[in-house]
């Protein structure tokens, strides 16, 4: 991290060393391991010898004379190499990364004043780098003399290669309190949404009190007509008093919802500074993994290098923290098992150093992870052999399994490709951890090969571990929540499409990529959770999750949408729960329990093999005569269809129209119980829609709603007093709130609710 522009009030001198120790190191680190690969130019040379000055000074303010004497020592070396006076080959780099790491830990350890530690290997360090600078170039030296603080126990490998300096915990922890701040600012976005429900019932009020207007002005031609002078003039001054009700209630109305506009605009800003706050450069997290590689590379007498792709992309320091072994054991395997020696990869006609290739990068709002080399590969075919000698495939099932099927057996607790005690274990070692470590986050992993090129593995995570960006379905009446990066897809199909074949219902997919994908197993959401028999209707909704012959549509009642969720931690004295990893609240402040998808993967798994009957229950309901009708008015194609498929989902029966004249001639020609209109369309806009419906004594009572992206309180007020029943903004629409108010104005789909 940098120093430059921190509070630094509560640090005494020593810590500031401290800091100040670890950025120099850490760019001396990076400038050897470009100087060995001849990546070095003269400005990182330049660079290398002013951390090094920089250091020395440091350490003189603080008394620590051990690290001064070592720093200069180092300077040296590097004013040598650059006045061409020394060549720093493999040996002389070993010799300063060396003293890199013993620079490091005496800037720990050390206290001024305070005995010194490691005095005889101070002493052979200082001669190594005395010899260095007077003789230039060395022989190769042991990588041994690195002095590196041991791996955490989460990345040690499952392997027995070396090890001589095993990467650091580098990533930077998140500040202080940001989980706090983070669940405030969540508390902060509920309470501006708890508006919402009073707006609401402002508006049915308004709905209500524009039947009590029409009714007193019937009154008042009523009265009219009977030439009763007296009631005629009580009745005007009722109608006079009661006229300024409707302009207070709609400037009431606009300024709730503009209010609410800007808490819910507050909040979320507070939320992205949070965030930004937690955030790091992907850099930042992994500088200490080239240096491992590197170092374990020489000890097995390989060449093997590390690019880092998006360096720049900002990554959660708590995901990076959690990460951190996982990356670390997939680069050992890259070196140990993968990469070959220089002699085989000159043979093979590759470069003789090998490469791997780590990337970040942030993909349809998850962060995309990617491990890469060009090392000799996995055979698919040593993979199927080994699966069937340790008994995890049946000898007939075999064959028949696909390349991305075979990679996923790389992936189990001690699955490996050797072929005995005494031989090099295989790539798959490890990869069990890592996978336990990504599925813990609400993400995936998938490993792919091509023999004798190279090994891949890819890992999709949620940007952060605090918010989570989850698929909303409803269950047996109640909400759940899905990590969005658990989910392969939302399907809905007719529910004549399901068929049965021993016992297990199934639908025909159109992947013909995959033989095993060529059918989709149904279960029903509401009988996994233990919520009860699910009935199905005319169509069914499914969420499709698992990979492989693990692949299940998950039948639920309804899709609401994808919503970001401040996740909750769930109550420790709880334990494990089932089928649940945590929990949120909606935007509407409901409660909501975020699924275990890995967890659900194992419920179906063992109650499909005891037996169960996961099925859809028999009953399914023809379209109801009462269903209510809605008539969409949209130019635009893609809201049209996004309103109507909306609709649809949730039982309405919804018509389309291209433009207000044509919404007005199917207004004409059938009942509709609700209008949803956009404003700005040819030949008849939303207005004039909206005046032509009020004036038709049939239409008149019909709700409307302007769905617009004019969002000016000039427009807001043209559209109400237009007679709109509701002013919905585009810039600010989400699903929830189209239903929202879909429901307030005409009920659920099929009367229930009607206000």
């Amino acid at each position: 991290m940098s120093i430059d522009h921190e509070d630094l009030s509560g640090y005494s001198m020593l810590d500031l060393f401290r800091m100040e120790t670890r950025e120099q190191m850490r760019v001396l680190t990076d400038g050897l391991l470009q100087l060995e690969q001849d990546t070095a130019g003269a400005s990182v040379l330049e660079a290398m010898m002013r951390a090094a000055h920089s250091v020395k000074g440091a350490a003189t303010i603080v008394g620590l004379d051990p690290a001064v004497r070592l720093a200069h020592a180092v300077e040296d070396v590097l004013v040598a190499a650059q006045e061409g006076r020394a060549r720093l080959d493999a040996g002389g780099v070993d010799v300063l990364l060396g003293a890199v790491d013993m620079l490091q830990q005496l800037a720990t350890e050390l206290e001024p004043g305070g005995r010194e530690p490691h005095g005889n290997r101070l002493s052979r360090m200082l001669a190594a780098l005395r010899d260095l600078h007077k003789n230039g170039a060395t022989e190769p030296a042991p990588v041994a003399v690195a002095v590196a603080e041991p791996v955490p126990a989460a990345a040690e490998s499952h392997e027995s290669a070396p090890s001589p300096a095993p990467a650091r915990p580098s990533t930077p922890s998140p500040p202080a309190g940001s989980d706090e701040l983070l669940t405030l600012a969540g508390q902060a976005r509920l309470h501006a949404g708890q508006l919402r429900p009073w707006i609401s019932r402002l508006q049915r009020y308004k709905r209500h009190q524009r039947g009590v207007f029409e009714a007193v002005e019937q009154l008042h031609e009523a009265i009219r007509a009977t030439g009763d002078a007296r009631l005629a003039e009580l009745a005007q001054r009722v109608v006079e008093r009661a006229a300024p009700l409707r302009e207070n209630l709609r400037r009431a109305i606009d300024d709730a919802e503009t209010y609410e506009r800007r808490a819910l605009a507050m909040s979320a800003r507070m939320a992205d500074e949070v965030l930004a706050l937690r955030m790091c450069r992907f850099a930042d997290g992994v500088h200490a993994l080239p240096r491992m590689v590197r170092d374990l590379a020489r000890g097995l007498g390989k060449d093997v290098r590390v690019e880092i792709a998006g360096a720049d992309t900002l990554v959660d320091r708590a995901v990076l923290a959690r990460m951190e072994g996982p990356l670390n054991q997939l680069l050992r395997n890259a070196v140990d098992h993968g990469i070959e020696p220089p002699a085989e990869r000159t043979g093979a006609g590759k470069p003789a150093h090998g490469t791997i290739r780590l990337e970040a990068r942030h993909r349809g709002g998850m962060l995309s992870l990617v491990v890469e080399d060009d090392g000799r590969g996995v055979d698919p075919e040593r993979i199927r052999a080994a699966a069937v000698r340790r008994q995890v495939a049946a000898p007939a099932f075999a064959p028949v399994l696909t390349r991305a099927e075979l990679m996923e057996f790389l992936f189990l607790p001690t699955f490996s490709l050797k072929d005995s005690a005494n031989e090099m274990s295989g790539r798959g070692v490890g990869l069990d951890v890592v996978q336990d470590t990504v599925r813990g986050m609400n993400g995936t992993v998938r490993a792919e090969s091509v023999p004798g090129a190279g090994f891949r593995t890819l890992i999709t995570l949620p940007l952060t571990q605090s918010i989570v960006r989850a698929l909303v379905v409803d269950v047996a009446g109640e909400a759940y929540a899905l990590p969005i990066a658990r989910v392969e897809s939302v399907l809905r199909v007719p529910a004549a499409s399901v068929l049965t074949l021993h016992g297990r219902q199934y639908i025909k997919t159109d992947d013909e990529d995959e033989q095993a994908n060529a059918q989709l197993g149904i279960v029903a959401a509401g009988q996994v959770l233990g919520l009860g028999e699910a009935v199905a209707g005319t169509d069914l909704a499914l969420v499709v999750i698992g990979t492989g012959r693990e692949r299940y549509g998950l039948a639920v009642d309804a899709v609401r949408g994808e919503q970001s969720l401040t996740v909750q931690p769930l109550e420790p004295t709880f334990g494990k729960l089932r089928d649940i990893a945590a929990a949120a609240l909606l935007d509407d402040g409901t409660p909501v329990l975020i699924l275990d998808v890995p967890d659900l993967l194992q419920s179906i798994a063992r109650l499909l093999g005891a037996g169960a009957a996961l099925r859809l229950a028999p009953g399914a309901q023809a379209a109801s005569g009462g269903t209510r009708r809605v008539l969409v008015v949209d130019d635009s194609l893609t809201v049209r269809e996004m309103q109507r498929k909306l609709l649809a989902a949730r039982g309405y029966h919804v018509d389309v129209a291209l433009d207000g004249e044509d919404g007005w001639n199917q207004l004409r020609g059938a009942d509709y119980d609700l209008v949803i209109t956009d404003i700005d369309m040819p030949r008849l806009d939303g207005i004039g829609l909206l005046e032509r419906i009020r004036r038709d004594p049939r239409l008149r009572r019909v709700p409307v709603m302007i769905v617009s992206y004019k969002d000016r309180p000039e427009d807001r007020a043209r559209g109400l007093e237009a007679g709109a029943d509701y002013y919905l903004a585009k810039g600010a629409f989400h699903d929830a709130t189209l239903l929202d108010a879909v429901r307030d104005l005409v009920g659920t789909a099929h009367g229930e609710g009607t206000p």
